[in-house]
């Protein structure tokens, strides 16, 4: 692809991106935008002028000569967690963030859509360095976009009305009606890690290889009706299957079931952003956390997989529904290497306290997955669209 054909292809990918972002927010009211509901999750007020705030700061007040910063408060505001970008907000005061208005993010929004579009069509400002950059803003939004997924999710989980998103949602779970089987995976060396031209993390680097002995992994992921027996079991009863560490979580936050489950007259009904649903007993289970993930595999005599497991197996079954717990620590590949700067913040300083999961979800957006791809949440993460495949022991 030639120098002018490679510059138009990223203003069609950074325009669709932008474009998909504020549809996500079309069918919301001003009062959905601010709210906080938890640290963990921010308001989409937030997102939107977070992910702006990314190409501003990183592409447009470094490569557009004579850019003027939409508001200089906006990054204290906006930054996440890049301590080399400067002072920010505390996370846990994201919501408190009535001003600026909405309508000013969305100016913003558009401010710097312009700017970044002036960048992408001067093609003697344009480099392989700001292409790089740019790429990284788009799979940067597009985590944004899963995240804005789930976080609405949660704030409307929290509300005793149990609103309704809308009625047709852009993603839709898959169906299982194949019967479960085991795929074999023999005893041998194999490559782990990405080493294609296309964009990946620095997380997914460097390609190595790993020995692993034999397993058998399921060809289907655990289902909401497969995980209701664990529940109706006792599952969340039965300290033999929990690690000490989940032992406790259980109890200090009372947790006696799945986090959008609802028993009512004795029938299991979930949360959804289509509103209160029976659960849908073919549907992968989502939305469980580490803990809940190994305590099921303990109680059905199996366990996780490890991520390398995984990656090895993934081409013999299908995945993409939810992210899939594997039992593998977040942490550096072998030879890995940090970017420096700011941008080295985005995965290497979050390798500790976290577990690996693998695939994708409904929720991830259009051409944001591999099976190399690495997402990391703490063990007690559960907001997420996430749940689990088994391995025979």
């Amino acid at each position: 692809m030639n120098k002018k054909n490679e510059n138009m292809n990223l203003v069609s990918l950074y325009n669709e991106l932008r474009a998909y972002t504020t549809k996500i927010c079309a069918p919301l009211k001003t009062e959905d935008f601010i709210p906080q509901p938890a640290i963990f999750a921010s308001p989409i007020k937030w997102h939107l002028a977070h992910t702006t705030w990314f190409f501003e700061t990183f592409i447009l007040m470094k490569f557009l000569p004579n850019y003027k910063i939409f508001n200089s408060k906006f990054s204290f505001l906006f930054n996440s967690y890049y301590n080399n970008a400067g002072e920010r907000l505390k996370r846990v005061n994201r919501g408190l963030l009535t001003r600026p208005l909405v309508s000013e993010v969305f100016e913003y929004r558009m401010y710097v859509d312009i700017a970044i579009n002036q960048l992408l069509n001067d093609a003697s400002l344009m480099n392989k360095n700001i292409s790089d950059l740019i790429i990284l803003g788009i799979n940067h939004e597009q985590q944004h976009q899963e995240l804005m997924w789930t976080d609405l999710k949660y704030l409307f989980s929290c509300s005793p009305l149990l609103p309704v998103y809308e009625a047709d949602l852009p993603f839709t779970k898959s169906i299982y009606q194949t019967k479960q089987e085991f795929i074999k995976i023999e005893t041998d060396t194999y490559n782990i890690g990405n080493i294609g031209n296309d964009f990946c993390y620095d997380n997914e680097k460097a390609f190595h290889k790993v020995y692993l002995n034999e397993f058998e992994i399921s060809n289907m992921l655990v289902t909401k009706s497969e995980f209701a027996e664990f529940v109706n079991d006792g599952g969340y009863n039965n300290f033999n299957l929990w690690h000490d560490d989940a032992w406790h979580w259980l109890n200090n936050e009372k947790i006696k079931s799945p986090i959008y489950w609802h028993e009512i007259d004795n029938k299991w009904y979930e949360y959804t952003l289509k509103g209160l649903l029976p659960i849908a007993q073919n549907e992968a289970m989502n939305h469980i956390s580490y803990y809940e993930a190994f305590a099921y595999a303990e109680w059905k005599g199996m366990r996780l997989p490890t991520e390398f497991e995984w990656e090895v197996a993934s081409d013999k079954f299908e995945w993409g529904d939810v992210w899939e717990w594997t039992s593998s620590a977040y942490l550096p590949y072998p030879n890995f290497i940090k970017a420096e700067g700011a941008i080295g913040e985005y995965n290497g300083k979050f390798m500790v306290n976290q577990h690996v999961c693998r695939g994708a979800s409904v929720a991830t957006s259009r051409n944001h997955s591999r099976n190399t791809y690495r997402n990391f949440f703490s063990p007690e993460m559960r907001w997420q669209f996430t749940g689990l495949r088994i391995i025979k022991k």
